[in-house]
């Protein structure tokens, strides 16, 4: 393959240096030019499912303006591929890099169940909503397998423990029976996130999600169901989905979503690059503009690290955006909401609480 085309089912289109390295490689064109005559591939591409045991499951979100305190992720690494991810620079912690390794490297935390239950036996411990997902989603293709995340639920369900959820995929319809009986208790919330209304854009940015027919079929089928869903806009990136957005807080209020969220794209990190590069590839007659949109919602630059700012952008373009959402929910959302989670009854379930009763 060209190395200058795009890569289908695949979001970043090559491995990036870490910046934690002491070496780094670069991919050479006599290198390219030589696979290429040899009809082999530059690139391996193939997915590696990594099992590891770590010492610890629930982290505590220090981030003042991303709406968890508590987060859990039972894989490291997603298979999902969004290009824009932020939680790509996480890769770096473990050795890998933020572009082919976060897609392609995934670890496994196959002690995940139980040490949430130590954790949750912990006698300091005061029940607060956990959410999954904070940093990669828990229901990645993998899951569909390993059922970690499920097995993670019960244990939620067990000890009536709040517990929120952040996923793309629809695979989270198989645990219905776990959501409905935490619901009953106020004891879940769930978001869907649902970038755009179209599929050739969903397979270039997210090119191993859901489809969006079935994220939306998700949405309702949880609605149903009884259990609170918030739609998620976002990433919204301008000149790509921005005029989507009312349209889909529409469809999102038809399939029963109680709320809807949104952040404005932010190219942290290792992610630019990733991401320029991408686009340069996916879309190259849109690149330049898409890019110098970006900029103008982060004061000229691809990336604001200001807490509070970050997340929904700054100036003219960043304004309008807010606007259209603000219009979209008073428009197909008025008078809906999602309560607080009830953190009530955990300290009658306790694991290794004596039943009162």
């Amino acid at each position: 393959m060209n190395h200058s085309e795009h890569i289908k089912g695949r979001g970043a289109q090559k491995h990036v240096s870490n910046r934690f390295a002491e070496h780094s490689h670069e991919v050479r064109d006599d290198f390219l030019n030589y696979c290429e005559k040899e009809g082999d591939d530059a690139e391996n591409t193939q997915t590696l499912f990594l099992e590891t045991f770590p010492k610890t499951i629930v982290n505590k979100v220090e981030s003042p303006d991303v709406g968890m305190g508590y987060s859990l992720n039972p894989y490291q690494g997603c298979e999902h591929g969004c290009v824009y991810c932020y939680a790509r620079n996480s890769h770096e912690y473990w050795g890998y890099d933020a572009g082919l390794d976060f897609e392609s490297r995934i670890l496994v935390k196959k002690n995940a169940v139980e040490l949430l239950e130590t954790f949750l036996a912990k006698k300091s411990w005061k029940a607060a909503p956990i959410v999954l997902s904070g940093n990669t989603d828990c229901y990645q293709p993998v899951e569909k397998k390993l059922e970690i995340t499920r097995n993670l639920l019960q244990v939620f369900q067990r000890y009536r423990h709040p517990v929120g959820i952040i996923t793309k995929n629809a695979l989270i319809t198989r645990d219905l029976d776990i959501l409905k009986d935490l619901a009953k208790d106020n004891l879940i919330q769930v978001n869907i996130s649902i970038t755009s209304l179209e599929e050739k854009t969903r397979r270039l940015l997210e090119p191993r999600t859901a489809t969006i027919k079935k994220r939306f079929e998700a949405v309702q089928q949880l609605n149903d169901a009884g259990i609170p869903v918030r739609v998620m806009a976002a990433p919204i990136i301008p000149g790509i989905n921005a005029h989507e957005i009312l349209p889909l807080i529409k469809k999102s209020a038809e399939c029963g979503a109680k709320s809807v969220g949104y952040t404005v794209v932010r190219l942290n990190g290792a992610i630019a690059g990733i991401f320029e590069d991408w686009i340069r590839k996916a879309m190259p007659d849109r690149a330049d503009k898409v890019l110098h949109q970006i900029a103008e919602c982060h004061g000229g630059n691809l990336n604001d690290s200001q807490y509070g700012r970050r997340i929904k952008g700054s100036g003219e373009f960043a304004e309008q955006i807010k606007a259209q959402v603000e219009l979209g929910r008073r428009r197909f959302m008025p008078d809906r909401g999602i309560p607080p989670l009830n953190c009530e009854l955990f300290e009658q379930f306790r694991p290794g609480q004596l039943s009162l009763f």
